[in-house]
């Protein structure tokens, strides 16, 4: 099991990213992809996950004399340790968080940097929303967040899929509930705050990933 210490690295965990979805990668392939992080500090990240058994080695080839290795990630091994999450103080989950959504504003900036884009058709979507839940309704919509995802979790590649990334984050409302009897009044901008690109929110079943993303 990995450390928040290894996980929560800028480039850590992009090459982590890098690997959601099932993909074996060599480290050529991996350096095309993050063409902006010097080759040996790409390399430097990816021997300390190997060494700590969140990548693993899948291939050996020889190409023109050099040892080429391809990669895959350990799921299970790319995941902070439930022990190690309770353990952590106000402030570790503050600069674990930062380094959670400065990855997503990365990867927004990377996409924006493309230049032809289209939110529509790329299938990008951002929004918030508020829900009232019990504990066992709430319990309930994460079992069907699972059932929904799950099986598509699963899904290897081939041509005509695209690899979609999917952020999470669940916290608990600041607003007063109700009083008893009275009904909640509602207003449009409650559904959804921010939502350009579309409709459908992004989730996926928790996780103690700091990351857990599949573009």
């Amino acid at each position: 099991m990995a450390t928040a210490d290894l996980l929560l690295h800028p480039v850590r965990l992009r090459i982590v990213e890098a690997f959601l979805g099932d993909r074996a990668l060599t480290t050529s392939a991996l350096a095309a992809e993050l063409a902006d992080v010097p080759p040996a500090s790409l390399y430097r990240h990816v021997a300390r996950l190997v060494n700590a058994g969140v990548l693993a080695i899948v291939a050996e080839r020889r190409v023109r004399g050099a040892l080429e290795r391809t990669y895959m990630l350990r799921l299970t091994a790319a995941a902070v340790g439930l022990d190690e999450v309770a353990a952590m103080s106000a402030d570790d989950h503050r600069q674990a968080f930062m380094a959670f959504v400065a990855g997503l504003l990365g990867d927004f900036d990377r996409y924006l940097a493309r230049g032809d884009i289209d939110l529509l058709r790329d299938g990008v979507t951002y929004r918030m929303a508020g829900l009232w839940l019990d504990d066992a309704e709430y319990t309930e919509l994460l079992r069907e967040l699972t059932r929904v995802l799950q099986p598509r979790l699963a899904n290897p590649p081939q041509p005509g899929r695209k690899r979609r990334i999917l952020g999470y984050v669940l916290l608990p409302g600041s607003e007063a509930a109700p009083h008893p009897g009275e009904k909640a009044a509602s207003h449009p901008d409650d559904e959804a705050a921010s939502r350009p690109g579309g409709d459908a929110p992004r989730a996926e079943p928790p996780s103690p990933n700091p990351k857990r993303r599949s573009p």
